[in-house]
């Protein structure tokens, strides 16, 4: 049976008011689990279990993720933690509760967390926080809007990337470096087939984005280049991950632009989501799924574009308003003018991915947005 969206208390609960395998997966991503009971028995039986699960912790090691706080880089945090990762993560200012408090509320955090500053822009400022970490994973990238000039989204992405292999090649304990790129580094180029899928081999053109002035595909394509000039120059191990958009539940209660953007969308504006067009959708537990597989796999190598769908926003939108009646999603888009695209994923399921689907995305993420207060909580009918 496929649902509207309920009510937070309702959506974690079946047709017959019991949880369900959905719910109590979501339960287990959004809440802590229960304490246990205090009986001599149970107490027992859960120091076993801790003994065994540190156990586990311990081989799984240490690994740093950059621009911690982020949309996705906090989901990514989340499920490091989950899989028995310790995690050094990187922010501007460990001491910005507002900024990383939800860090501290996750699971695991407390023993198997650490935050320390760095700066994209400062030589050295990464040296501190990968050493003795046998993966990292550079997420730190400013995701700016058309307002933002050439050389304010360019220098920290370029030269923030540097500066972290940089310090990445002083640590000896180092196995990988797993870069969030973007699909934007694929997709941006006039000379394609339309009736090829685009694959891993497929770069953005420098002269399109020049002339077009799409400086966030720009600094993308010319940041993940030099990442794997300076990789094969100094022996480091890199993979890439090229997520198109990520749509899902935000940790944080402060919007990233691309959660803000879908925010818009479903009070009704228009603008941003025309001027995108036709685009890829990734579930944000999928990205982050995706990156640790990257890291994991020791046969993983080179790019990965990782990519559920690609739709046409006149196609998103009328799915999206029909699965959310209550919200005032436009229907007035048009087709885009873009040239038609789709994305070749063969290379990244043969890790093991699966995608959600674009619902389960928009569910995950309309769900979050009405338990932080972002949107008001209107009731569903179940659909049959």
């Amino acid at each position: 049976m496929v649902y509207r969206l309920l009510p937070l208390h309702l959506l974690l609960l079946n047709s017959h008011g019991e949880d369900d395998e959905a719910a109590l997966h979501f339960r287990h991503l959004y809440k802590p689990r229960p304490l246990w009971l205090h009986s001599t028995a149970i107490a027992a039986q859960s120091v076993r279990d801790s003994n065994e699960m540190e156990q586990k912790l311990e081989s799984k090691g240490k690994v740093c993720v950059t621009g911690a706080s982020g949309f996705f880089a906090s989901w990514l945090v989340k499920r490091l933690l989950l899989s028995g990762y310790h995690v050094i993560g990187t922010v501007r200012d460990p001491g910005n509760v507002k900024k990383v408090e939800h860090l501290w509320r996750l699971e695991g955090a407390k023993e198997r967390l650490r935050l320390v500053r760095a700066d994209l822009l400062e030589r050295g400022s990464f040296d501190d926080a990968v050493m003795g970490c046998h993966g990292v994973f550079h997420t730190a990238s400013p995701v700016l809007d058309a307002t933002h000039s050439k050389d304010e989204t360019l220098e920290p992405a370029i030269e923030g990337t540097l500066n972290l292999l940089r310090s990445c090649k002083k640590n000896p304990s180092l196995r990988r470096v797993v870069l969030t790129s973007s699909s934007s580094t694929v997709r941006g180029r006039e000379d394609f087939d339309p009736k090829i899928p685009l694959d891993e081999s497929s770069w953005t053109s420098v002269q399109l984005c020049e002339r077009l002035k799409v400086w966030y595909a720009l600094a993308k394509t010319l940041a993940e280049k030099a990442a794997w000039d300076f990789c094969n120059e100094n022996g480091i191990d890199l993979v890439t991950v090229l997520p198109s958009m990520i749509i899902g539940p935000s940790l944080s209660p402060d919007l990233c632009y691309t959660a803000a953007v879908v925010l818009g969308l479903l009070k009704g504006e228009t603008e941003v989501f025309q001027s995108l067009g036709r685009i890829g959708y990734v579930h944000i537990d999928d990205a982050a799924l995706c990156h640790i597989l990257a890291f994991e796999n020791k046969d993983a190598q080179g790019r990965y574009i990782c990519s559920s769908i690609v739709l046409e926003i006149n196609d998103l939108a009328p799915r999206l308003s029909s699965r959310y009646p209550s919200f005032p999603i436009s229907k007035s888009f048009e087709a885009s003018n873009k040239p038609y695209y789709d994305f070749n994923i063969s290379k990244v399921e043969k890790l093991g991915m699966k995608f959600k689907s674009v619902e389960e995305m928009f569910d995950d993420c309309v769900a979050s947005f009405m338990e932080q207060g972002h949107l008001s909580s209107p009731s569903f009918i179940p659909l049959p």
